[in-house]
C-alpha cells in the first residue's frame, strides 16, 4: 500500500487527507497545534460557556463546497443554520444594504439598483450547481462548461470599482464594496471583483450560512471522516525540516509556501524555492472577540437581524482603506466585519451575553492596536454598544502566526491574492500543487481555489497526486 504525510491539519489538509485515504493511501496527518482545524477552530473564552470562532465563521463557499458534498456531514455531526439575514452594510444616515439569501429579495429591497443586481446575480446563482466546481477549481484549468464559466467570468476580471459604477444607490454600492473587500485589495486593481462576485453568488445559492456550535464543527466533521477511513492523526508535531518526515510516497504541505521552501531546502530544485521565498502576503486583520449584553445596539434594525455587518461607511471610504493597508498605513477608521452567529446559533450566547467576532483591515505586521478602532466603527453605527461589552479578548497580526503559522503578519488569505497569485498560487505553472519534485506537493489556501472553509486546495492537490502515482 502506498503512504502518504500530511503536514498542516486545516480545512486543506484534512481535504487532502481524506481524498487521499479514500484513494486507497495509509494516510498521516502531523499538525503543530494541539487541535486539527486551521482557521476552522473555536474556543470559549471572556465568559464560560461563550463560544467564539478563531477565524472562519460565515461559510457561503464550505456550504456549497463539491468536496464537504462528498461527506455525510450529518451523519459526522455538522449542521448548518442561517441568520434572517445574511449580510448589512450601514451607512452614517441609519440606513442600509441589505443582503438577503435570495436574488429576488435582495433586488426587491434595493430600488433603483434591483435590476442591476437581478442581471449581475440572477444567471450566476441559477447554474451555480454548474459553475460551483469550475469557480472552485484552478482558473487556469480547461472547464467543462466554457461558455458558462466565461459567461460568469467577464465581469470578475474587472476592478471593483468599475462594477461599482453600474450602481446607482450608495447602499447597493456600499454592499458590493463591503463584499469585494473580502479580497484585502485596493478596489481599483483588476479581478478584485472576482472573489465578491464568487461568494454574492455562492451566498444566494447557498446562504451565509455558520456551523451549530462553531466552525470547529466542520474540522470534527473532517477529521472523523478521515479516522472512518483508517487515517492516523498526530497533534502537536512541528516539522522544521525534511528530514522530520517519515519516507512517503506522497508528501502534503498545508503550509506557507516560505515555510515550504524551509523545511524542503535543497530538495527543491533552485527555481522552485526562489518562486515559493518570493510569494507576496497580503494585509493583515487586527482580531477582536466581544462578550456583549443583549447584543450590539444597531441604528439600522437590519443589521440587527444579519449574521454579517460590514462596516465601512460608503463605497469611496472602503475603498479608502483598502488602499491605505495596501500602502502600509493604518486608516483612522479601518474596514470592520462583525460576526453575529448567535443570531443563528443561540446555543453560543450564555443567557443575553452574546458572542461577537470582529476583525479589521490593517497593513501586514502592524503593531498598533486596533482594538479602539474597531469598537469605534461600532459605535459610529450603534451608539451605546461600549456600554455593552462584558468583556472582550485581542488577536493582532503578531499574535495570529502563534494560533496559525500560515498567517504571516495576519495574512489570513494566506498570501495577496493579486491577479497572478489569485490564479496561478505561489508559482507561474500551469501545476499549481506540484513543487518539482516527485511526490511532493502544496496544498494550502495559497494555491487556487484560495481561503476558506471549502478544502477545495486541498482536495484538487490529492486529485493531482493520485493521479501522478496511478502513471
Amino acid at each position: 500500500m502506498s503512504n502518504a504525510v500530511v503536514v498542516g491539519g486545516g480545512p486543506n489538509g484534512l481535504a487532502a487527507a481524506i481524498t487521499l485515504a479514500r484513494g486507497g493511501l495509509d494516510v498521516t496527518v502531523l499538525e503543530a497545534a494541539d487541535t486539527v482545524g486551521g482557521g476552522l477552530r473555536s474556543f470559549e473564552a471572556i465568559v464560560p460557556g461563550l463560544v467564539h470562532d478563531h477565524c472562519a465563521a460565515i461559510h457561503p463557499m464550505a456550504v456549497g463546497s463539491p468536496f464537504l458534498a462528498t461527506l455525510d456531514t450529518e451523519k459526522l455531526g455538522l449542521r448548518w443554520l442561517s441568520a434572517e439575514l445574511d449580510c448589512a452594510h450601514p451607512l452614517d444616515d441609519g440606513s442600509a444594504g441589505v443582503l438577503h439569501r435570495g436574488v429576488d429579495a435582495t433586488a426587491a429591497g434595493m430600488g433603483a439598483d434591483g435590476g442591476v443586481w437581478r442581471a449581475l446575480f440572477g444567471r450566476p446563482v441559477r447554474k451555480f450547481d454548474v459553475l460551483g466546481p469550475m469557480v472552485m477549481d484552478s482558473l487556469i484549468k480547461v472547464p467543462r462548461h466554457p461558455l458558462e464559466l466565461g459567461r460568469f467570468g467577464m465581469p470578475t476580471l474587472l476592478p471593483a470599482s468599475v462594477l461599482a459604477r453600474f450602481f446607482r444607490t450608495p447602499q447597493a454600492r456600499a454592499l458590493w464594496g463591503g463584499v469585494a473587500a473580502h479580497t484585502f485589495r485596493p478596489l481599483n486593481q483588476p479581478l478584485t471583483s472576482a472573489i465578491g462576485l464568487g461568494i454574492m453568488s455562492a451566498g444566494h445559492r447557498f446562504g451565509w450560512q455558520v456551523a451549530e456550535g462553531g466552525s470547529g464543527r466542520i474540522a470534527d466533521a473532517m477529521e472523523k471522516a478521515l479516522l472512518e477511513l483508517g487515517g492516523k492523526i498526530e497533534t502537536g508535531v512541528r516539522v522544521s525540516s525534511i528530514a522530520d518526515l517519515p519516507p512517503a510516497d506522497v508528501t502534503m504541505f498545508d503550509l506557507d509556501p516560505g515555510a515550504v521552501a524551509t523545511i524542503c531546502g535543497d530538495r527543491l530544485p533552485d527555481r522552485v524555492s526562489r518562486q515559493l521565498r518570493r510569494f507576496r502576503h497580503g494585509p493583515g486583520a487586527f482580531k477582536v472577540d466581544f462578550a456583549v449584553r443583549e447584543g450590539i445596539p444597531w441604528t439600522n434594525p437590519d443589521a440587527r437581524r444579519s449574521g454579517t455587518v460590514h462596516l465601512g461607511g460608503d463605497f469611496a471610504e472602503v475603498a479608502a482603506t483598502e488602499r491605505a493597508i495596501q500602502d502600509g498605513r493604518m486608516p483612522h477608521r479601518p474596514f470592520v466585519l462583525v460576526g453575529q452567529q448567535y443570531l443563528a446559533d443561540p446555543g453560543r450566547s450564555v443567557g443575553d451575553i452574546h458572542p461577537v467576532w470582529s476583525y479589521a483591515h490593517v497593513p501586514n505586521g502592524y503593531r498598533g492596536d486596533a482594538t479602539e478602532a474597531i469598537i469605534g466603527q461600532i459605535e459610529r453605527f450603534a451608539p451605546g454598544f461600549r456600554e455593552r461589552i462584558v468583556g472582550y479578548e485581542v488577536c493582532s497580526t503578531t499574535d495570529m502566526p502563534g494560533y496559525n503559522s500560515n498567517y504571516i503578519g495576519g495574512d489570513i488569505n494566506t498570501g495577496s491574492k493579486d491577479a497572478i497569485q489569485l490564479m496561478f498560487g505561489p508559482r507561474l505553472t500551469v501545476h499549481p500543487y506540484d513543487l518539482g519534485v516527485p511526490g511532493l506537493y502544496l496544498c494550502s489556501a495559497a494555491t487556487p481555489p484560495g481561503p476558506g472553509g471549502h478544502g477545495m486546495c486541498g482536495f484538487h492537490a490529492a486529485e493531482r497526486a493520485l493521479r501522478k502515482l496511478s502513471v
